[in-house]
């Protein structure tokens, strides 16, 4: 008797989702751009800046559990629909912000709840609705890859807008694309009740689903770990560009560094998803966030060149968001889809609160010290914590999670 041929992924959904994915995480990886031009016309300081990025961040993951939760109660359409409208009112308030309480608000708190509402979580819960759980750490590696291609596009981009149109004009065009959001978003219609592996999930309150979650000790570790993502990624985001200006390499050296985190990050989202469907997602973990720290110590360490620069982007797009694939995947496995949205946004909370630290630190030491070194070295020791607890997770489903039999 030959084996049940294995199910094909469903391609309209997942196309559908990367390309939101795409749009949504392009233009906020290409905030560091704005940043001098911005300032040099404003007068702000780099501390007004990091704030509002901070901020961006900060609301971003509070936001994440809470349009995950409507997602799964609601659709994720709705919610992607609602995530366009919020990034172009916030990004056109960012353009024209004649003070740095509208930057806050623009460019921190709408922009940052735009993309929780239309960010991995949500998108990467409806994929896991319409996958087997065997696909899912590929499906959610191609999804996650989709957003590092909007990086790479979107970095070349944002520069040359803003060098023919200026940085308000800039973002207003961007604000303008993300109305395609909403345009994308119907393919993934449906809340967490519906497609193929729904009916696999055993019914559950919300208050149900975070009791388990909170009480796991795994989950727990898995959340702690996600922290010194956010911090590493968005400190790098927000504040590379003006790094390598300060040590005198040439600024289109941070577009060159950019779009190839983005690239690479492509190639390591996608690499990630198929080795995680082979060996102990832990172990891959534990190792991103080692080979993260590794990293950032040889570039601080070795001559800092345009070469530099471009091997240290090269291997840091490796490992940039390929973290996410294998966390969304042991969130899956531990408690299912059903709470996907909200139990994946919690954890996602604690990635941009580290994201939220990452960026304003960076912001509040150089303008007081002059330096960001003292953030990338404590960059270097949160990799190394990273690394250490995601050993011990336990990648099984929940002791209390019993999936009925379809």
């Amino acid at each position: 008797m030959s084996a049940a041929r294995a199910p094909s992924l469903p391609l309209t959904v997942i196309a559908s989702g990367s390309l939101i994915a795409m749009l949504t995480f392009g233009p906020r990886s290409a905030m560091g751009f704005f940043q001098l031009p911005m300032l040099q016309d404003t007068g702000w300081d780099r501390s007004t800046f990091g704030l509002a990025m901070a901020l961006q961040n900060l609301a971003w993951g509070v936001g994440q559990p809470f349009f995950g939760a409507l997602a799964d109660k609601y659709g994720t359409a709705k919610v992607l629909t609602l995530s366009g409208l919020l990034y172009m009112v916030g990004l056109l308030v960012m353009a024209h912000a004649a003070a740095p309480i509208w930057l806050h608000i623009g460019g921190g708190i709408l922009v940052g709840l735009a993309v929780a509402a239309g960010s991995f979580g949500i998108i990467l819960s409806a994929f896991a609705r319409h996958v087997t759980p065997e696909q899912r750490t590929l499906a959610f590696g191609i999804g996650t890859a989709a957003g590092s291609a909007g990086m790479f596009l979107f970095a070349p981009l944002s520069q040359a807008l803003i060098a023919h149109l200026g940085w308000s004009d800039s973002l207003t065009w961007l604000g303008i694309i993300m109305l395609g959001v909403p345009l994308l978003a119907y393919p993934l219609r449906g809340n967490a009740k519906s497609g193929p592996r729904s009916g696999m999930e055993r019914e559950q309150t919300v208050r149900e689903a975070l009791q388990e979650a909170l009480g796991h000790r795994s989950y727990l570790l898995l959340a702690s770990g996600f922290f010194v993502c956010g911090f590493q990624v968005a400190f790098i985001t927000a504040h590379f560009p003006a790094y390598l200006g300060d040590i005198g390499i040439d600024a289109r050296y941070a577009v060159i560094a950019m779009a190839l985190i983005g690239f690479f990050n492509v190639i390591g989202s996608l690499a990630v998803g198929m080795i995680g469907q082979k060996i102990p997602k832990r172990y891959v973990l534990a190792l991103i966030y080692l080979a993260r720290s590794i990293a950032v110590t040889a570039f601080l360490l070795l001559p800092q060149s345009p070469l530099s620069v471009i091997l240290f982007a090269i291997v840091m797009g490796l490992l940039w968001l390929s973290t996410v694939p294998p966390t969304n995947a042991l969130v899956a496995l531990m408690f299912g889809t059903r709470h996907l949205g909200l139990l994946g946004g919690i954890v996602f909370l604690s990635h941009q609160i580290g994201s939220f630290l990452g960026v304003w630190l960076g912001g509040y030491l150089y303008d007081r010290m002059g330096t960001y070194d003292e953030v990338w070295w404590f960059g270097v020791g949160l990799g190394l914590f990273a690394a250490l607890v995601h050993w011990p997770i336990r990648e099984e489903a929940a002791p209390q999670l019993v999936t009925p039999v379809p």
